[in-house]
């Protein structure tokens, strides 16, 4: 089972973002239309966090 977890950003909006840790890999997907889902390699996650968070 995924645990899914949104975004602290969006508070109560439907315009979300979910992510979840599976393995190596983190998923992330829209709420309001969970499929498809990216999935990308742990450290390029934290990378992107880094950057987004300058």
């Amino acid at each position: 089972m995924t645990l899914w977890r949104k975004s602290s950003r969006s508070a109560s909006s439907a315009n979300c973002v979910e992510v979840a840790h599976h393995a190596d890999h983190v998923l992330a997907r829209d709420s309001k239309n969970p499929s498809p889902t990216i999935s990308l390699p742990a450290a390029s996650w934290a990378r992107f966090l880094r950057q987004t968070r300058r």
